[in-house]
């Protein structure tokens, strides 16, 4: 498991499930990296995410490969890659498309403020 500040790899629905539990149980902001291992633009955001989450260790930050949990991706209705979903108590407060890095990061600032 990793530790605070880092982000964390979903590898399985479990784990994916574990997390969403766990930012629930907590309130705590999770921020969802909707990934694919082929995709440029998510090589070049993921340093600026892990800053982030090493900056901000009271938000969850979560990665998930949507070739690797295909059933998440779909549940979720993602369609491009990079997508960032900003959670709280289950809901869906924000979204990021694409590798915008200020938006990316404006937008984590604001709901991690709140």
């Amino acid at each position: 498991m990793a530790e605070e500040g880092q982000v964390i790899s979903c590898h399985t629905v479990e784990s994916w499930e574990e997390q969403l539990t766990k930012a629930n149980e907590s309130k705590k902001l999770m921020v969802v990296d909707f990934t694919a291992s082929w995709c440029g633009p998510c090589r070049f955001i993921a340093p600026i995410l892990a800053e982030l989450a090493r900056r901000l260790p009271q938000v969850i930050f979560v990665k998930v490969d949507v070739d690797e949990l295909k059933d998440i991706a779909r549940d979720w209705a993602i369609e491009a890659m990079p997508t960032f979903m900003f959670l709280r108590d289950g809901k869906i407060i924000d979204k990021v498309v694409g590798a915008k890095k200020e938006e990316l990061q404006m937008a984590v600032a604001k709901h991690a403020a709140a």
